[in-house]
């Protein structure tokens, strides 16, 4: 076999998959593997398929025994879902991180540390406790705090939270899929005791802080592209806010500040070249640059790609140096079993997923795009050299260069961004370009820098000339990224890809560039899968087209509604909350929805929770109209937002009873009404879709409520919607009388306190013939609307309420009361 590992690989990740979805008894799984053990060495007949199996099970063997409970002390035994004060102690497996965060153009910090812990304290006593956590503290820890100390923690632990809506980054599942299920938040630096007495941090601290101040050395300032620098060259992405990497990202090129195989290559390939000009024969080659490339792994904090690019590179060289034959493909199995060996849960994770999937992609088309490229560049092979024109010769190699560079970029960028799509919901086509620029000028970046470390201090006029350098090229490809960004049609935001896109596109792919898909042979097989890949789209097309969605988010306090109709046209989303409610919440989940622009946004009343953020989101999206209340509000952030609108007529539409908005037909406030608070004067809407009525009562508060039932409009509805007023409580008796719901939402939050729905109120709606949902419990909920059926999905995805036309379902709705 040309590439047994290749097989093994796929064996092997197939037990991963099975281990994810499925779980038995270790017993079984254990007793299984040794009896297909035995049968291999026993049966020679069958032995190539019992081998095979004998993979797949250690594979799952390994999963799920890296996943189960096993110890009474485990965390996970000892704790539940309910959050608990303690004191913790254990070792810091790393040396805890700051992480920056910009609010009001002021930095703020937050440190992460991840601690393995060995005893936990729980109503005053102490207890053998198992398992890791992540410590989340706010400012800055002292530096005598780093890895391998023993430490003394108080504080609150409890689960990661699940994401507050369906499409946003799932931090929970991020960290069970590192062997963290628990955080623990501490109020302050002073919730922390140092145990041990060693004061020496470990050897990649000190390189990271001495690596840092020399390639800061000459320079004036620690300014952004310097800190770029060290995020590239050092992993070092804590030092920036998040702001700073948002054109990257949305170019596609945010991968050159992983520590990854371009790194890793680069480094060794400039380390072999120098070796290779003192003559060091290749045997030795091999001896000395593979453990330099494993100690640069590990003074940059043993981060999971550099590993992989590491462990992958050793192969290479390792066969490089014994001058063995190498294959690209059985190289990138072979690491990959290795990984997922010692580490089987990062099969799931997406860095994983991207890295490899980059290099067999590469590694699978580009040899079909390098001969199509030759084939279109080839001149005439009978033609002697001499006759061909010299511009063709002088051009012939820039052009060569320049095309590799292209194809390469098209190669990873054609297997990677479906995968790319699904994580980030980002698509790039500017990527194609963006690399072709970014990735040459990043490799002399990172020259650079290794120049300057490798300079150091008894080099210190050519340490700073590679600074500069260094300095230069990055403040380049930031500025080009801010360019690139805001092309025509550089990127768009798309939702996650279905397991059917997937097989679909891959599908296509393969055939394409295999050629299967111009086999004349095959052209009746490939017509089917055309028209049956036709006939699923045209499908899922008209379903979207016969889909209402709407979404309420509570944020900060606030609510947020976003409504999905027929046709992009009629989308409506109805607050947005406040600056930081945008930036960590509404951006993601509309970026998770494919949102690229606005319709409308309309802001219910004058609450900075609820509309603070309007104008941060105009500088996000585009939004083509915003329709407020023709009642005035007293809040400053909502009198300058209207004030901006001034100057921008045809952008502002005022709304007030009996005007219809995009489908919503306004039910309150008139334009004679006048109250004392805000809350009184929110908007409220109405809509009837597939012979569903909608209420979006917004927060309207007890003047409101009153207001709107003298108003004598047709107040029935199926499903409403409510937020929690400043003074009293949503929905109260007279409304709910007259309303007769089915499903009442209550956008309530943890924070702030007077926020949650109160115990008066959930016992008041408690046991009525209507079904109830509280965000605080579920976070956001989604209502699915079709003809015939309704449903309410949680953030988790959970369907908690359904119905047809006809009747509802009494299970689904007693689950769903509170």
């Amino acid at each position: 076999m040309k590439r047994p590992l290749g097989l093994v690989a796929l064996l092997y990740g197939g037990g991963l998959i099975l281990g994810e979805f499925f779980q038995p008894s270790l017993l079984f799984l254990f007793s299984a593997s040794l009896v297909l053990l035995a049968a291999t060495l026993l049966l020679r007949s069958a032995r190539i398929f019992l081998l095979s199996a004998l993979i797949l099970f250690v594979g799952w063997t390994n999963l799920t025994w890296r996943t189960a409970v096993l110890s009474p002390f485990d965390l996970r035994a000892l704790l539940t879902e309910a959050p608990e004060d303690v004191a913790i102690r254990g070792r810091l497996l790393k040396t805890p991180s700051e992480r920056i965060y910009l609010h009001d153009d002021q930095e703020t910090f937050r440190t992460l540390a991840e601690l393995e812990v060995t005893t936990i304290r729980r109503n005053g006593i102490w207890n053998s406790a198992f398992g890791k956590i992540i410590v989340l503290t706010p400012g800055i820890l002292p530096e005598q705090f780093f890895a391998g100390q023993e430490v003394e923690i108080s504080g609150v632990i409890a689960p990661p939270r699940e994401p507050l809506v369906e499409g946003l980054f799932d931090y929970r599942n991020y960290l069970r899929r590192q062997g963290i299920y628990f955080q623990l938040k501490a109020a302050a630096s002073s919730e922390w005791t140092l145990l041990s007495t060693d004061s020496t941090p470990p050897l990649s601290d000190r390189f990271l802080a001495w690596a840092k101040a020399t390639m800061a050395r000459g320079l004036p300032a620690e300014d952004k592209p310097l800190r770029l620098l060290w995020a590239m060259t050092l992993g070092s992405k804590n030092v920036l806010t998040r702001e700073a990497y948002d054109p990257f990202i949305e170019s596609g090129t945010m991968h050159i500040f992983a520590i990854s195989g371009l790194h890793i290559a680069l480094i060794a390939g400039i380390l072999i070249s120098l070796l290779r000009v003192l003559r060091v024969p290749r045997s030795a080659c091999g001896v000395i640059v593979i453990p330099l490339i494993w100690f640069y792994t590990g003074a940059t904090g043993w981060q999971p790609s550099a590993i992989r690019s590491t462990l992958m590179m050793s192969i290479v060289i390792g066969g490089w140096s014994l001058k063995r034959p190498g294959d690209l493909l059985n190289s990138l199995a072979a690491a990959a079993l290795v990984i997922l060996i010692w580490d089987p849960q990062q099969l799931f994770q997406a860095s994983f997923q991207l890295s490899f999937f980059v290099v067999l992609s590469i590694a699978l088309i580009l040899p079909p795009l390098e001969k199509w490229r030759d084939k279109w560049l080839q001149t005439d092979p009978l033609l002697p050299k001499e006759l061909i024109p010299r511009w063709r010769r002088w051009l012939d190699r820039p052009i060569r260069f320049v095309t590799t560079g292209l194809i390469t970029s098209l190669a990873a960028w054609l297997g990677a961004w479906p995968l790319t799509v699904y994580y980030f919901h980002l698509f790039s086509p500017i990527t194609l370009l963006a690399n072709l620029i970014i990735v040459p000028i990043s490799s002399l970046a990172l020259a650079s820098n290794l120049g300057s470390l490798i300079c150091g201090a008894w080099l210190p006029w050519l340490t700073e000339l590679f600074n500069f350098s260094g300095w230069f090229f990055m403040d380049f490809m930031m500025k080009f990224s801010e360019r690139a960004i805001h092309l025509p049609a550089a990127f768009f935001y798309a939702p996650a890809p279905t397991l059917m896109d997937f097989g679909f596109y891959y599908g296509a792919l393969l055939s394409v560039i295999t050629g299967f898909a111009f086999d004349s042979k095959r052209r009746r097989w490939m017509l089917i899968a055309v028209v049956f890949a036709a006939g699923f789209y045209a499908w899922r097309l008209q379903d979207a087209r016969g889909t209402f969605r709407l979404t309420a988010i509570p944020v900060n306090g606030g609510s947020v509604i976003h409504c999905d109709a027929f046709g992009k046209k009629n989308d409506l989303l109805i607050n947005c909350g406040n600056d930081n409610a945008v930036e960590f919440t509404l951006k993601p989940f509309l970026q998770s929805r494919g949102v690229n622009r606005l319709p409308r946004l309309a802001l219910t009343h004058g609450a900075v929770r609820d509309v603070g953020g309007a104008t941060y989101l105009q500088e996000l999206w585009p939004v083509r109209q915003i329709v407020t209340s023709s009642t005035s509000f007293r809040s400053r952030s909502y009198r300058e937002i209207c004030a901006a609108l001034e100057s921008a007529p045809d952008r502002w539409r005022k709304v007030e009873a009996s005007d219809l908005l995009a489908g919503w037909t306004v039910l309150h406030p008139h334009s004679t009404n006048h109250f004392s608070y805000a809350d009184d004067s929110a908007l409220v809407l109405r809509q009837e879709i597939f012979g569903t009525r909608i209420l979006l009562l917004s927060e309207l508060g007890p003047a409101g409520q009153n207001a709107l039932l003298e108003s004598g409009a047709d107040l029935r509805a199926d499903v409403v919607i409510a937020g929690i007023p400043n003074r009293g409580e949503p929905l109260r008796e007279p409304l709910l009388t007259v309303i007769r719901p089915a499903l009442v939402i209550i956008v309530d939050s943890e924070m702030p306190a007077t926020k949650r729905a109160s115990t008066a109120l959930r016992e008041r709606l408690a046991g009525r013939d209507f079904a109830v949902v509280y965000t605080r419990d579920v976070g956001a909920v989604t209502a699915i609307l079709r003809q015939g059926t309704q449903k309410l999905k949680a953030a988790n995805g959970e369907i908690i309420w359904e119905r047809s036309n006809k009747k509802a379902e009494p299970s689904r709705q007693r689950r769903a009361m509170k």
